[in-house]
């Protein structure tokens, strides 16, 4: 599977941004941010039918994804944006969804894509 994402950019806090993942076929999609000199981070992930989601606490009523099957498309619609927001954020894909938390795990991922580079101003 080839993964693309985009919708990154600098912006002022408090504002919104909608990343994309274009994925073709119906795997399950992560999307990970990764902070200058920061580990790797869950933020939330989506079924590959769609349907079923998974958000990381922290970013849980500001951070949403969804997916569009029809246009092989996920998002990542991110509101309220903080300055510790900023990241590159990338998406990745897994041929199955998994339970019991694995999902938020980089490792399960078979497939990643190039990052977006999202930069939240004070």
């Amino acid at each position: 599977v080839q993964l693309q994402a985009s919708g990154g950019g600098m912006v002022q806090a408090g504002a919104s941004l909608r990343l994309s993942c274009i994925a073709s076929g119906r795997y399950a999609v992560g999307w990970f941010r990764q902070g200058s000199g920061k580990e790797r981070e869950f933020v939330a992930a989506i079924r590959g039918r769609g349907g079923t989601t998974l958000h990381a606490d922290s970013m849980k009523g500001r951070f949403a994804i969804s997916r569009d099957n029809a246009k092989n498309t996920v998002y990542l619609q991110m509101n309220s944006l903080k300055p510790e927001d900023t990241a590159v954020y990338y998406c990745a894909a897994r041929q199955n969804w998994g339970v019991g938390g694995i999902m938020t795990r980089p490792s399960v991922y078979e497939n990643w894509g190039q990052g977006t580079e999202v930069t939240v101003s004070s």
